[in-house]
């Protein structure tokens, strides 16, 4: 063998070296290292609390943190956490997880969804549901402010009387949904719209503001809302089931690092409804960056630093 062929064999041997020694982000592997990874969503929202999450962490605990965003929905982002791809969901919504992850009926009682999820979690997954942080992002009926001075529309009911004239923007896939869609909406209320277009969740809000919908089907804590200023209706028949939002950790992690539980339940109950459609339009409307909407609410509230929790969360 000449020197150039031996020096091209030794090269070729030590990147396999490399390669095999160190993990790659993303790919499995990764359970055995130290440090927390933390699950995010897709979504604005999703990665926004994933980040809030991250910096809570960060502030109080000595620990190496990773955030893993951008996983399409709440199956993928379970699926991170039992395979030990992650060790910490950023946010997991109670309607969602019922329905999905845990293949049980819709619950319209908010305390019993919370308690059949945190059942379910611990048994059929070895994890905590945390108490919420205090904001459900549902489905929602809106308008725009015209349109509710118009009709004189301050919840879903108040549409009856004029509901055919309208016609109404929904997401395609609840259309087809099971416990809450559009089958159940019918019954529930006892009336339709003139006709119903389906449309995918994130278009709708631009339809509505464009005049080329009347009422529109979307999400409760969605920045849009905001950005251009419509009605939220009142489900005050409770067609949807709660989404009330909370982290969830694997019982594995909780273990290794103790003081986890404590930083988590810090943020029981401290963003509501309100703000986190604030920090969405942070995102959405201004173009922040999620991470950065994320440490800038961190450090207006110090952190949470003198938020006092108990074991339990209770």
């Amino acid at each position: 063998m000449n020197l150039k062929k031996e020096i091209k064999l030794v090269f070729l041997l030590f990147s396999v070296f490399l390669l095999s020694a160190c993990s790659l982000p993303g790919l499995g592997g990764t359970g055995d290292q130290e440090g927390i990874k933390i699950a995010g969503l897709a979504t604005t929202e999703g990665q926004i609390m994933s980040f809030i999450v991250e910096g809570m962490i960060e502030h109080y605990l000595d620990v190496d943190t990773q955030v893993i965003n951008n996983l399409g929905s709440s199956s993928v982002n379970e699926r991170a956490l039992l395979n030990g791809d992650a060790d910490v969901s950023g946010v997991k919504y109670t309607g969602t997880s019922l329905t999905g992850e845990l293949n049980q009926e819709p619950i319209t009682d908010p305390e019993l969804a919370l308690e059949k999820v945190i059942e379910g979690f611990d048994k059929q997954f070895n994890q905590k549901w945390f108490p919420s942080y205090g904001f459900a992002n549902s489905y929602a009926f809106m308008v725009t402010q015209e349109t509710a001075e118009k009709y004189h529309l301050e919840k879903i009911s108040d549409l009856e009387p004029y509901a055919d004239q309208l016609n109404a923007g929904a997401d395609t896939s609840w259309l087809k949904r099971e416990g809450d869609g559009y089958a159940a909406f019918l019954d529930l209320y006892n009336f339709d719209f003139k006709r119903v277009y389906p449309m995918q969740i994130g278009l709708v809000y631009d339809a509505l503001a464009a005049g080329e919908m009347d009422i529109v089907l979307g999400y409760s804590t969605d920045g849009r809302i905001a950005s251009y200023d419509l009605v939220v209706l009142e489900d005050d028949l409770n067609l949807f089931p709660p989404y009330d939002a909370s982290p969830v950790a694997t019982k594995e992690i909780l273990e290794k690092y103790p003081d986890l539980e404590g930083v988590l339940l810090k943020l029981q109950g401290q963003i509501d409804d309100e703000q986190m459609q604030n920090l969405n339009y942070q995102a959405d409307n201004n173009l922040l960056e999620p991470q950065v909407v994320a440490q800038d609410f961190l450090k207006e509230h110090n952190f949470f630093e003198d938020v006092q929790t108990s074991e339990g969360g209770e």
